[in-house]
């Protein structure tokens, strides 16, 4: 099986062999010291080194006989000194066999199997002397020693103290490697390493330089179905989904042609156990794709690849973002965002769509308490850190509306509704919650208040009109019918009567403010529904100016009101509406005539200023109260009440003007201050 040489070591680690030669060395000064006229060498019963005086050490080619076995360097003179069964020398001996030797003093010579040693090796003593000895730990151990002196071998029984201390050390050495032995994946047989890797539920296999598989797990064939006639017949590249093959192979190929610098066929694998780790689609017996992530391993003559399958974590990390995209396009869509702060944390999370909502990148803004609080109105800010300070009170949930202005200055109008999050002490830990973009439905709300406003208003107006007309039209229309049928009856006498002029005149004047009422309903009534069109054509201002004082001169003088103009540049031209502007004037003339006491004055101005004309009608009459000012130009509305006014009129002359100016693109403007008088003051620009 390939697993072997991944799990197994055929000789031990040259630093681990160091550590022990380190370790025996340090015993050997101690040797030295206690019994420098006696020179050992320790082996044990399967006849290796496991300590040598330097004497002993200089008969190895590199100075240390540790580890060596006793036949490699020693050959016996009397072949019956030893068990029949091991060879002499050169010959070969099973290293798991007992060494038996005979104690006693043995005829021998010396050798290297790297090198003979000349006269040096002639000067060690041609005989040594062996004894089999049984250490504390039950194990026996054969010494060897010269020169030859039974005074100096010990006892029969009885090892010398300082060669007991090293075994003991060796005996210490070998529990240690026991306890650990379980770890070293080297003492687990073929059986066991197989055991272990088709317990697994990583995919595992090995795979050759020609890229076909030398061993897999069992994993593998639950996993994906094929059989092991079949993967033998594969190779790795052929399980990968074809979209993928391409860069897998890039992934293979930069990985076992990493490390080539050391002359190595381009064919070999990376000969410093590269690691490199990818995911890919592999391709299952039944053709569904499924997922995976590998591990991949390259030695001196192999792959070695373990691979998990990540289909099910694939499939739930895209529902994960199918859900947080589906998430993320309904918050956009009810243009709604969430939120949520940590108590006692400076910063709050956002998720992107509030981002959009406040009109900040994520990039550049820090969602905080305090950044936060600077986009808000400044009378809102108090309201959010009241209810947020109520809510950790109370443990309630909570709800605001609240305004924020935009880096453009734009307004929008925001709902937060808030939770409360408890800890297992059941105290507020978190609040959180979401915040939504209102500012659509605010507008709409406000129009409809507005609208509905509007359409009271409107009520009121027509309440108001019907209430005026009822009055303005039965008053001419009983002069008219009074004076008709005195006529036709000629109460007064035959039609030649001088007393019927009057009445022809009273006629006349009646239809004439007929008129006036009518033309102001349908001239209000076309700019309602934006069908009035205006004549624009060159005019000079100031002569429709003085044609409007000329026509009311008579009005003026009937109410002995003083009339003055003051113009400061006759040759003023403007594009505008001829009959409109003059219509203008007329309003405002009449209005200043129609309320100003006798003995009152009124003061017309026309100027010129930068791009556009100034027109100012002042009158010294009973003014306006201040509330009504704001209302006095919506149609039919008037200063006083239809009961108690002592002027005629529609309320529609201060409407019907303010349109027509506003029409030419320009603007008007009432003062007044009751008993005092008013000013109506309007600009229009040169060129509308």
């Amino acid at each position: 099986m390939p697993f072997k040489s991944v799990f197994k070591s055929k000789n031990p680690a040259p630093a681990e062999t160091k550590l022990k030669k380190t370790a025996l060395e340090t015993k050997s000064d101690v040797v030295e010291r206690a019994h420098a006229d006696i020179s050992r060498a320790l082996f044990s019963a399967d006849g290796l080194c496991v300590y040598a005086d330097p004497k002993f050490n200089a008969l190895h080619k590199d100075g240390a006989l540790s580890g060596t076995h006793l036949l490699d360097f020693i050959m016996f003179d009397d072949g019956d000194a030893i068990d029949s069964r091991q060879a002499l020398g050169f010959g070969t001996i099973e290293r798991t066999d007992s060494l038996k030797i005979d104690n006693g003093i043995q005829n021998v010579s010396y050798f290297d199997r790297s090198r003979s040693f000349g006269s040096e090796a002639a000067s060690y003593p041609p005989q040594l002397a062996f004894q089999t000895l049984q250490g504390k730990n039950g194990e026996e151990y054969i010494i060897a020693s010269f020169p030859v002196d039974d005074a100096h071998m010990g006892s029969a029984t009885e090892i010398p103290h300082t060669i007991e201390k090293i075994i003991s050390a060796q005996s210490a050495q070998g529990q240690e490697r026991s306890a650990t032995s379980l770890l070293d994946a080297s003492e687990l047989s073929e059986q066991d390493v197989s055991t272990f890797l088709n317990m697994s539920h990583e995919l595992m296999a090995v795979i050759s330089a020609d890229g076909s598989f030398k061993d897999i797990n069992h994993t593998i064939h639950r996993n994906l179905g094929y059989s092991a006639a079949q993967l033998g017949a594969m190779s790795f590249i052929d399980l990968i989904h074809p979209e993928d093959r391409a860069h897998v192979r890039t992934i293979i190929k930069s990985i076992v042609n990493e490390s080539h610098d050391d002359g190595t066929d381009d064919s070999s694998f990376d000969t410093h156990n590269s690691t490199i780790f990818f995911e890919t689609r592999i391709v299952a017996r039944d053709g569904e794709t499924r997922w995976t992530e590998w591990k991949v391993r390259s030695t001196q003559d192999a792959l070695y690849t373990v691979g998990r399958d990540m289909t099910d974590a694939k499939r739930h990390e895209d529902e994960l973002i199918r859900h947080q995209t589906q998430l993320s396009e309904a918050q956009e869509i009810g243009q709604m965002g969430h939120w949520r702060w940590e108590i006692g944390q400076g910063n709050i999370s956002w998720s992107a769509e509030l981002f959009r909502i406040f009109g900040v990148s994520a990039e550049k803004f820090t969602p905080s308490i305090e950044s936060v609080n600077s986009l808000l109105r400044r009378r809102d800010v108090g309201r959010m850190m009241q209810a947020f300070q109520r809510a950790m009170i109370e443990k309630n949930n909570y709800e605001m509306e609240f305004s924020i202005l935009l880096p453009n200055n734009e307004e929008r109008s925001l709902k937060l509704q808030g939770r409360c999050e408890l800890d297992s002490q059941g105290d507020v830990s978190s609040l959180f919650g979401v915040i939504q973009d209102v500012t659509e439905r605010t507008n709409h709300e406000r129009d409809l208040r507005n609208a509905k406003e509007a359409a009271e208003r409107a009520y009121a107006a027509k309440s108001q009109f019907l209430a005026n007309m009822s009055h303005e039209l039965r008053t001419p229309l009983n002069a008219i019918i009074g004076f008709s049928e005195m006529m036709q009856r000629q109460l007064l006498g035959p039609i030649g009567t001088e007393k019927y002029l009057d009445y022809i005149g009273g006629i006349r004047e009646s239809g004439e403010h007929l008129l006036d009422l009518i033309s102001d309903i349908l001239d209000m009534s076309k700019m309602e529904a934006g069908k009035y069109e205006l004549d624009v054509e060159p005019l000079h201002i100031a002569k429709v100016v003085r044609l409007a004082v000329h026509m009311m001169e008579g009005k003026a003088n009937d109410a002995k009101v003083k009339v003055s103009l003051d113009i400061d540049d006759e040759d003023i031209q403007i594009d505008a509406d001829r009959r409109a502007i003059l219509q203008v004037m007329l309003n405002l003339l009449s209005n200043a005539v129609k309320f100003s006491d006798e003995g009152g004055h009124i003061s017309v101005l026309c100027a010129k200023s930068e791009g556009e004309i100034t027109i100012c009608v002042s009158d010294t009459g009973i003014g306006i109260p201040a509330d009504k000012i704001n209302d006095i130009t919506n149609p039919f509305e008037q200063a006083a009440s239809h009961d108690t006014r002592s002027h005629e009129g529609s309320g529609l002359g201060l409407a019907i003007t303010k349109e027509l100016v506003e029409l030419h693109n320009g603007t008007m403007r009432i003062e007044s201050t009751l008993g005092e008088g008013t000013s109506v003051k309007f600009h229009l620009p040169l060129a509308p």
